[in-house]
């Protein structure tokens, strides 16, 4: 019988972990699944630019895997049993369960509130394809000078916001965060997004503590800082009270959760959910399941938990199915912690942000910035995309039968 693995989330992740395992291993021996509730892949790291009014290339799963012995379940997971090695799911036949050998938990993360009441009745996000849609089409129901607030200082904030400024400059753009907004960059870059956010005429309010949003706008903590944004072009909004901001459109950027199911079964997960992994991304509780992606608790160079995003998403991709596959073939498990190289954000589409950092994520003196920064971003966004949506090709393939010991396991196990 074949080896049965089990792929939950075709996110980067998840998809690039499929389409690797399908190179490593031979055919005869296994039977590789790829579960998604989307049937098409989705660049999680352009909805920023969908939500803005442009189109992204449509990646249906079942053509990108179409002839890899990759077989594409689309559905909802609902629950994993890891002790009975099943996953439910939901997809359009109905309720379903899948049985694995060895399982690869690549779902990925949501959108996450903090508890802070109206996030979920009044704000918009990015989170995912559809989420990203419903903004777009609030978008084109705001009229000249009304106001679109962003929450949250980050990667996901700040591209959102750039996005929108420069695909709707008749609007007033804003936004706010508990901390600092991109205060991690160097100084250059930090003076760069500076100048950035003036001439997009982004209002900036930093050390704003969001305790509530409402429909038309939120309530802060206390008065926010204010700094940059106001142009003859785009003035910034005014706030009405002393800890309010108005808005006709709140986005909500502040960071994400996983999904709860990990957290529901007998896996050993970290406080935030995410299932606690070794150096090879195997559960240090279950030996036959991975997790990758934001879904995983991975600890990188310096010994400091991996960051989620795309740039930690491929590389663990890569160290998970080159580890299951080396152990299901019996030879060495390659071992080295995750680091990184640098951080990129985009500030429009002319615009961009190219930070180089160390490999435990501290920033350098290194900044690319303009133009050119912005064509290293696309080539990196591109070069992701092509990596999970063309499985087949690239690296050589390699595709080796499985040890006999393996294979009498399971046997044995059915």
């Amino acid at each position: 019988m074949k080896h049965r693995i089990v792929v939950l989330g075709a996110g980067y992740a998840g998809a690039i972990t499929a389409g690797r395992l399908a190179k490593r291993l031979h055919r005869d021996d296994v039977e590789i699944t790829l579960v998604n509730a989307d049937p098409e892949f989705v660049e999680r790291v352009r909805l920023h630019q969908l939500a803005s009014g442009q189109e992204l290339a449509s990646r249906p799963l079942r053509d990108m895997f179409a002839g890899s012995g990759v077989q594409v379940r689309v559905g909802r997971v609902d629950a994993v049993d890891v002790d009975g090695k099943t996953v439910d799911l939901t997809d359009e036949h109905g309720a379903a369960t899948l049985g694995y050998d060895s399982l690869v938990y690549a779902l990925g993360s949501t959108v996450a509130d903090y508890g802070i009441p109206g996030v979920a009745e009044h704000a918009h996000h990015v989170a995912g394809k559809q989420a990203a849609l419903r903004l777009r089409k609030r978008l084109t129901e705001l009229t000249s000078g009304e106001t679109v607030l962003v929450v949250g200082g980050g990667l996901t904030g700040i591209e959102a916001a750039t996005e929108i400024a420069e695909a709707r400059p008749d609007l007033r753009v804003a936004i706010a965060a508990r901390g600092g907004v991109g205060d991690w960059l160097s100084d250059k870059a930090q003076r760069h997004l500076s100048r950035t956010f003036e001439r997009f005429g982004i209002a900036v309010y930093e050390h704003a503590d969001v305790v509530r949003v409402v429909a038309d706008g939120v309530v802060l903590a206390a008065a926010p800082a204010e700094s940059g944004g106001a142009n003859t072009r785009n003035a910034a909004p005014v706030r009405d009270t002393t800890n309010r901001i108005p808005a006709q459109l709140t986005v909500w950027t502040a960071g994400f959760a996983v999904h709860p199911i990990a957290a529901a079964t007998t896996l050993e997960v970290s406080k935030s959910g995410q299932i606690v992994v070794d150096g090879t991304l195997r559960s240090v509780s279950h030996p036959d399941v991975y997790a990758v992606g934001d879904a995983a608790f991975a600890v990188g160079v310096g010994g400091r938990p991996l960051r989620m995003g795309c740039a930690t998403a491929s590389p663990m991709a890569w160290q998970a199915a080159d580890a299951l596959a080396a152990r299901l073939t019996g030879r060495k498990v390659p071992e080295a912690p995750i680091g990184y190289a640098s951080q990129c954000v985009s500030l429009g589409r002319r615009d961009a942000i190219v930070q180089k950092v160390t490999p435990d994520d501290q920033p350098t003196s290194t900044v690319l910035t303009g133009r050119i920064a912005a064509r290293v971003k696309e080539l990196i966004c591109s070069g992701a995309a092509w990596s999970a949506a063309h499985p087949t090709l690239g690296m050589p393939s390699r595709r080796r039968h499985l040890a006999a010991r393996v294979v009498e396991t399971d046997l044995v196990a059915r």
